[in-house]
């Protein structure tokens, strides 16, 4: 039998996620269908959920921007889920109720353990959605101290009304004005870096189409830092960002999102189908998606 799974979002047409998920059917031996549907409001949201909750879709990904809606839209969610205020990934359970995961927290965790065993303290750039997944798997990896800075944190204006900092406050993160915004600022952040064991870039500095990676990249002393040190940039396109390039050429471990995209497709199967793929066929076809686009 043939199921039909989705990922809605807006735009949805650059997602690498149907050839990963195409791979990664074909790995189990299954003949499923994975579609996007580009979402432009959020009744097209709960259309689309509908479809899920009558069986006719039996599973569905959820992309910027409406994660936080498919939480709202959903009639359980994992704590995970709950703690972050996004879902990304939604399961009809066997009586129809509508099961909110997030399965960004699961990706990196298992990414953050595999490169760092041992974290204790780790910096994050970046204050989107994103960002805050990145603070929980940290703390789930055992940092006690995570500290985060965003290029909207300026020093002239108290933390409180600093964007999204509310809520990085409650998931227990250290708020640190961005670098550039004084010297006082500048020192904060340093030294909080150079104690570091896990770098992460959360922004989409560097990615196609958005900010320049460069700046950010200035931000990171990577020649100071201890040689075990991982510096992990969400960013998968380009692969090779500024930030990466930066920590390699300084001789550290460095990392793009690409093994994190890799990774959420497996736990979505493994929620809604009950099976694991195999990780290395679906990171091929993601490379090779990526690699055909490039020369698109």
């Amino acid at each position: 039998m043939s199921l039909r799974f989705v990922l809605i979002g807006h735009p949805v047409a650059h997602s690498l996620s149907p050839a990963i998920h195409g791979a990664a059917y074909e790995v189990l031996g299954l003949d499923h269908r994975y579609e996007l549907v580009d979402a432009p409001d959020e009744a097209g949201v709960k259309s689309v959920i509908d479809e899920l909750r009558s069986g006719a879709i039996a599973g569905i990904n959820v992309t910027i921007p409406w994660k936080r809606s498919a939480l709202a839209l959903a009639d359980d969610a994992t704590p995970a889920a709950r703690r972050i205020g996004a879902a990304n990934v939604l399961q009809r359970a066997a009586d129809g109720r509508i099961v909110a995961h997030n399965t960004d927290v699961m990706a990196l965790v298992e990414e953050f353990r595999r490169h760092v065993p041992v974290l204790d303290r780790a910096a994050v750039i970046g204050s989107g959605g994103a960002a805050q997944a990145v603070v929980v798997a940290c703390q789930e990896c055992g940092a006690r101290q995570v500290g985060i800075t965003s290029r909207r944190w300026v020093s002239e204006l108290d933390a409180d009304v600093w964007p999204n900092a509310a809520q990085f406050r409650l998931l227990g993160a250290e708020l640190l004005a961005w670098p550039d915004a004084s010297e006082q600022a500048h020192h904060a952040w340093q030294a909080f870096v150079l104690e570091s064991k896990l770098i992460v870039q959360a922004s989409s500095a560097g990615m196609h189409g958005a900010d320049a990676g460069e700046p950010v990249a200035a931000l990171v002393p990577f020649e100071r830092l201890d040689r075990g040190t991982l510096a992990y940039d969400l960013v998968y396109t380009p692969p090779n960002t500024p930030f990466v390039e930066a920590a390699r050429r300084a001789g550290l471990a460095s990392e793009h999102g690409l093994s994190m995209l890799v990774g959420q497709a497996a736990l979505s199967s493994e929620i809604w189908l009950g099976l694991v793929p195999a990780r290395e066929p679906l990171f091929r076809a993601a490379e090779r998606a990526l690699s055909a686009r490039g020369r698109s």
